[in-house]
């Protein structure tokens, strides 16, 4: 029980409280129209319809655009860019000056706008028309659903510390639909991507617990009281959520750590766009619905929770043998288990030893802890089957997959006979060590002894679902303009800047040398160190900024490669670790953050600077205090 204690949890020390929703929830008067626009998508308009609208100023819709019937996809396009090139016509009109003898139609578009409203501001209008689908009737249907796991995400909030209005967010991100996969690769009812899953979550080929939304409840309260503890207020902590938390602490120092208004007005960060811009103030119109169902879906009847009966497994076992044993389907088992992979389901993997097997009390016939003593001694093995193939997915690549399984990709080269440009694609089988060598084999000319470290594959260069997993849309299709779903970058929950400053400068971060810059910028290592001023063999100090030159590559390409450098180092940290809390320690004399997290609390420094972004490592003082992430090491299970 001291253990347990000592990990319930995060927010002790951080000294969270639950306050009025009002003050953890602020909501500027200049926000206040984008809230009201959300409210009225959520509730207004179904999906076969949706609206015209300015996409920086909210309160301005032009009209409702109607793709009920059989309109297929590419006919409610040209509709909508039918309709898109009127309106832009008459904001064009009506730039050039021309405020007389106006048609009925051209009076009511700038009626939308103030009276003093300038040429030059209509002209830009003119380029910032959006289609927004309607949601009412998928929120709906997330609101009957939210009622399955309701109490449950509560409670684990209440136990976390975190607001539980929280629970709004799934609307947002999923309506409430476990099975929702973006194609950015989040998945389940909180959106997880695989990257930012693996830090609380067991996400690989044979569990994949973000589609768990038990699982999944737990690590999104704790990812969000990690946002929280960096950002200090929820607004930007749950915009983090989406955007990264990279992103919103450079908003944050360029605009004031609560100037929500100027941040999602005018912070022109790469990667903000209009999903980042609205996914707090979506958050609080979905809360308000949420808060307010009577009022928006009179007599409303939502989904009860199941009764569940629960049991850890005490070692490994096939899909098959265990729902013979509980008296249920293998169907029925995986419906109420969905972290487990289709390798489980297809019983080239067994169910995994400590995992918790969740069924329905009105399916089981007696206690389940029963029926699992019943399980034939035989049934039970004491490891795992061994991995023969992996599927290929979007966003895999052989170092990455050699990492999973523990190999070398010279190795899987080898095995699989590829050739020298050792592209992978989606659906792919790839041989893994435990399968053998392939049958056929090819001359060793095409199979190079030392394979490259990174192999990119053919396909999309970012975290993608399973190829034949259901794809279901987050927020609704904008068509041209894409969903307001979870962002997609590489390093949603790491706060390090990792960006190129306008004077071609950058700070350096752990695990990072002159060696890697002079790679990622194609010269030699001198160059960075004549233009910095460094002594020969120097090292570079995490948090100083140093000078690039951007002459042979240019600034976005070499975030790029930084970025998928450390993300590489993260998600395999990842594949063998887990967060499972965060503890604090108060710096005491002679204390070194260096010595503290790698022998004490064997954190690696990246991680413990993630935890304490506004630490300096070098100079830290007596007295401060530090969050240390506790950590507990994965099985290959």
């Amino acid at each position: 029980m001291a253990s347990k204690r000592r990990y319930w949890f995060i927010f002790l020390f951080l000294g969270f409280s639950c306050v009025h929703a009002e003050e953890s929830f602020p909501v500027p008067a200049e926000l206040q129209p984008d809230v009201d626009f959300w409210v009225a998508i959520f509730t207004r308009y179904d999906t076969d319809e949706g609206v015209l609208h300015d996409n920086r100023n909210l309160d301005v819709v032009y009209e409702r655009i109607d793709a009920a019937g059989n309109l297929s996809r590419r006919e409610l396009q040209r509709r909508v860019q039918r309709r898109r090139e009127h309106l832009q016509t008459i904001l064009r009109n009506l730039a050039r000056g021309n405020r007389n003898n106006l048609s009925d139609e051209e009076s009511r578009i700038l009626a939308l706008w103030p009276a003093d409203v300038s040429n030059k501001t209509l002209a830009a209008a003119a380029s910032r028309i959006r289609h927004q689908q309607g949601l009412r009737d998928r929120f709906q249907k997330g609101l009957v659903r939210a009622g399955r796991w309701r109490n449950y995400l509560e409670k684990e909030f209440r136990l976390l510390g975190v607001p539980v209005e929280l629970a709004a967010l799934p609307h947002v991100e999923s309506s409430y639909n476990p099975d929702a996969r973006s194609n950015a690769g989040a998945s389940g009812l909180w959106q997880f991507t695989r990257s930012t899953g693996r830090r609380f979550l067991r996400v690989d080929h044979v569990l994949d617990e973000r589609n768990d939304p038990f699982a999944a409840t737990r690590a999104a309260g704790k990812l969000l009281a990690y946002n929280y503890s960096i950002t200090g207020n929820w607004p930007m902590a749950i915009t983090a959520y989406n955007h990264g938390l990279g992103g919103v602490l450079r908003a944050m120092r360029k605009y004031g750590d609560s100037a929500y208004a100027d941040i999602f007005r005018h912070y022109g960060g790469r990667r903000f766009g209009f999903a980042s811009r609205n996914f707090y103030v979506a958050f609080v119109a979905a809360k308000h619905v949420d808060q307010n169902v009577e009022q928006y879906f009179p007599a409303l009847v939502v989904e009860s929770p199941t009764d569940y009966a629960i049991v850890d497994l005490p070692a490994f076992v096939s899909v098959g043998d265990l729902a013979a044993s509980l008296g249920v389907s293998a169907k029925q088992l995986a419906a109420h288990n969905p972290a487990l992979q289709a390798t489980v389901r297809a019983e080239s993997k067994l169910v995994p030893k400590g995992y918790s097997v969740r069924i329905p009390n009105s399916l089981i016939d007696g206690r389940i802890t029963s029926r699992i003593d019943a399980v034939a001694a035989d049934n039970w093995h004491t490891g795992q089957l061994p991995d023969l193939f992996h599927t290929v997915v979007r966003g895999d690549t052989l170092s990455e997959i050699a990492d999973a399984y523990n190999t070398r990709v010279s190795t899987l080269v080898a095995l699989n006979n590829l050739g020298n440009r050792h592209r992978i694609k989606a659906d792919q089988n790839l041989r893994l060590p435990a399968a053998g060598p392939a049958p056929v084999t090819v001359p060793t000319t095409q199979v190079p002894a030392v394979a490259a470290a990174v192999v990119e594959p053919e396909v999309a260069d970012n975290d993608g679902p399973d190829i034949e997993e259901q794809m279901v849309p987050v927020m609704g299709e904008e068509l041209a303009e894409g969903s307001l779903g979870t962002v997609q970058t590489s390093l949603l929950s790491d706060p390090s800047d990792y960006s190129v400053a306008g004077d071609t400068t950058i700070e350096v971060q752990p695990l990072e040398t002159l060696g890697h810059y002079a790679d990622w910028l194609g010269i030699r290592t001198q160059r960075l160190r004549d233009l910095n001023g460094l002594s020969f063999r120097a090292p570079v100090e995490v948090g100083k900024r140093l000078k690039l030159d951007v002459s042979r590559v240019d600034g976005k390409s070499f975030e790029e490669q930084r970025i998928a450098f450390h993300r590489a180092q993260q998600d395999s940290f990842f594949r063998q670790h887990v967060i499972t809390g965060v503890t604090e320690h108060v710096i005491r004399s002679g204390e070194s953050i260096w010595i503290l997290a790698l022998r004490q609390y064997d954190v690696p420094v990246w991680l413990f600077r993630q935890y304490n972004p506004g630490v300096d490592l070098s100079a830290v003082r007596p007295g401060t205090k530090v969050s240390i992430p506790v950590l507990v090491a994965r099985g290959r299970s």
